[in-house]
């Protein structure tokens, strides 16, 4: 099966329709000054109101040991994905604090970005074309990536089905994808849900 992480999600709206979707992951961002960042009481709203079935996943770029590890102990989030130059030395002190699934972010540009995935100490790689802004990249890339993955980057209810299709990833990612005019978008969301579940059985 195709694990689904709907990320960037900030209000009561989206959460409800990841419940209704049933997806395995909900991304939060946990870090200023990106436009989705959602405080730690908003964070605590929507972590109550997300069905315990979801992981919810906060995305942090080059913070504070502590931080991440913080939310974790507050069981604010299940899962964390560093999106930022993050190494393996970070990685390593973070599992000294938490125990939780770490995701790491990697921009897979060149044949150096699929070695530096493939060396990830983090439990699972996020290939992306950028830093979370949406960005499609050069997918022949992903060929010579052979740890599992969560394909990013461009993703939405129109290429999703091709691109499972065409490389199998462990999961999806999306964020800008299921939203209009910058806001989560509940058709887009339980369309690209849906073509993914179709893609599997294709």
């Amino acid at each position: 099966m195709t694990v689904i992480k709907l990320c960037g999600l900030r209000d009561e709206a989206a959460v409800r329709t990841v419940n209704e979707m049933k997806t395995e992951y909900a991304g939060f961002i946990c870090s200023r000054p990106f436009r989705r960042y959602v405080d730690f009481d908003t964070l605590r709203r929507l972590k109550e109101l997300l069905s315990p079935a979801v992981s919810a996943v906060g995305v942090f770029v080059n913070e504070p040991l502590d931080l991440p590890a913080a939310l974790v102990r507050e069981r604010l989030i299940d899962v964390i994905q560093l999106h930022g130059t993050e190494d393996n030395r970070y990685i390593d002190l973070l599992r000294e604090k938490v125990s939780c699934p770490i995701i790491q972010a990697v921009k897979i540009d060149s044949f150096e970005a699929v070695t530096k995935a493939e060396q990830s100490h983090a439990d699972l790689i996020l290939a992306d074309g950028g830093c979370g802004e949406g960005k499609t990249f050069d997918h022949s890339f992903l060929h010579q990536l052979k740890r599992s993955y969560i394909l990013a980057g461009g993703l939405n209810p129109d290429n999703v089905r091709h691109l499972i299709r065409t490389f199998r990833p462990y999961g999806v990612d999306t964020s800008s994808g299921i939203e209009t005019s910058g806001i989560k978008d509940p058709e887009k969301m339980r369309t690209f849900v849906r073509h993914v579940r179709e893609a599997e059985n294709e």
